[in-house]
C-alpha cells in the first residue's frame, strides 16, 4: 500500500518533478513519515480513544475468556469494522490465543492490529498516471467532500509530483460545484473547463478531456454531480458520463475513484456496493476521519467490496488529505494512549 504521494502515483518516466528526486527529501523520509503517523493519530482521535478504552478494559485488565471475545466483537462492531469483518479478525484471535501463540494483552493488541491491516490492504492500492493523460473520474453523494477532494489532489498532483493538471467542472446541476472547484483551480494553478449551468454533465466532461489533450495535460480530473445512491436514473447518467468520456479518449476513463464519508458508517459501504454496480470503482477515497468514533469503516470497505482505499481525508488542511497505508491506519486505530503518571 501506499504511503507517500510518489508511492500511491505510478508516473510516466521523466514525468513531472517525481522522476528526479532530491537526495537530500530521500534523508527527510523517515522524519516526515513519523509527522504524518503523528498527525493520522491525533486527527482519528475519537476512533482511537473509543476502541482504546474498550481494549484496555478487555485485552489488558483481567484474565482472557469468552466474555473478552464478545466485548472486543461489539468493540469493533460499534466502531463499524463490520459484522462479518469483525467476526472473521476475532475468530482468529481467539483461535490463535487459545494455541498458545499469543500470551498477554500487547501481543493480542498487536496481532489485532496485523489482522486488520491485512483486511484493509486489499486490490491495487496505487493510481496509475502515466497514460499522457490520465482521466480520473470522481463519483459520490452530495455532502461526501467529493469536491474539496479533488482540488486538494490536483493541488498535490501539481505541487508535489509537477504533473500538469485540467479540471472539469461535470456536477452541473449545483452551481456552488463549480464555483469551489474553481477556487481550488485557481489555488492549485490548473485550469478549469465548465459549461453553463445545468448543461448536460456529459458534455463538460467531453470538453474537459478536449481540453486537456489539447494543453498536454498530464492528468484531467472530472467532477460528477453528487448522486443519490437510491436513484437508478441519475446512475445510469454516471454510465453515460464515462461512455463520453471514452469516445473523447479510448480506455478512458482510466480511474474512477468514489468518495465516501466516514461519518455516516454502514451507509458508506452500502454507497461503495451501490456505486460499483453503476460503474467500475477503482478506489475508495475516505473522508471525515477526523469527524468520527466509526474509523473502521475503512476496513468495512476494503474487506466486504474488495475495493481498496486509496486515500483518506483526516482534516481540513491540504496535508490531511493523505495516500492511505494499511499498517499506519491500523496502528493509529488500535494505539493506546500512555497512562498517566
Amino acid at each position: 500500500m501506499a504511503r507517500d504521494w510518489n508511492d500511491l502515483f505510478i508516473t510516466a518516466e521523466g514525468a513531472g518533478d517525481a522522476a528526479g528526486a532530491d537526495p537530500a527529501d530521500d534523508a527527510a523520509a523517515p522524519e516526515k513519515k513519523k509527522r504524518f503517523f503523528r498527525r493520522l493519530r491525533e486527527n482519528m482521535a475519537k476512533t482511537r480513544e473509543a476502541l482504546g478504552a474498550e481494549l484496555q478494559a478487555t485485552l489488558f485488565e483481567g484474565d482472557i475468556d469468552e466474555d473478552t471475545w464478545e466485548r472486543l466483537e461489539e468493540a469493533l462492531i460499534m466502531a463499524d469494522v463490520g459484522a462479518s469483518t469483525t467476526a472473521k479478525v476475532v475468530g482468529q484471535l481467539e483461535q490463535e490465543a487459545t494455541e498458545g501463540g499469543l500470551v498477554g494483552g500487547e501481543a493480542l493488541s498487536q496481532r489485532l492490529t496485523e489482522l486488520l491491516a491485512d483486511l484493509a490492504r486489499t486490490g491495487d492500492g496505487r493510481i496509475d498516471v502515466s497514460h499522457g493523460p490520465t482521466v480520473i473520474m470522481v463519483v459520490g453523494v452530495n455532502g461526501t467532500g467529493k469536491t474539496t477532494t479533488i482540488g486538494k489532489l490536483a493541488w498535490h498532483l501539481q505541487k508535489e509530483l509537477g504533473l500538469k493538471v485540467v479540471l472539469g467542472a461535470a456536477d452541473t446541476f449545483r452551481a456552488a460545484a463549480v464555483e469551489q472547484l474553481e477556487q481550488w483551480s485557481v489555488r492549485a494553478g490548473c485550469e478549469l473547463v465548465k459549461g453553463p449551468e445545468g448543461s448536460d454533465p456529459g458534455s463538460v466532461a467531453f470538453e474537459a478531456v478536449k481540453r486537456g489533450r489539447e494543453l498536454g495535460a498530464d492528468v484531467i480530473i472530472v467532477d460528477t454531480a453528487g448522486r443519490l445512491h437510491n436513484q437508478d436514473h441519475l446512475m445510469e447518467e454516471l454510465s453515460k458520463i464515462r461512455r463520453v468520456i471514452g469516445k473523447q479518449l479510448a480506455e478512458a476513463p482510466h480511474e474512477t475513484l468514489l468518495t465516501v464519508d466516514s461519518t455516516t458508517g454502514q451507509n458508506g459501504l452500502r454507497q461503495a456496493q451501490l456505486f460499483s454496480q453503476a460503474v467500475p470503482v477503482d478506489g475508495i477515497i475516505l473522508t471525515k476521519l477526523d469527524g468520527t468514533a466509526k474509523g473502521g469503516i475503512a476496513i468495512a470497505i476494503a474487506a466486504e467490496t474488495g475495493i481498496p482505499v486509496k486515500l483518506i481525508g483526516i482534516g481540513e488542511a491540504l496535508e490531511d488529505l493523505r495516500p492511505f497505508d494499511a499498517d499506519d491506519f491500523a496502528a493509529a486505530l488500535l494505539s493506546r494512549d500512555p497512562a498517566p503518571a
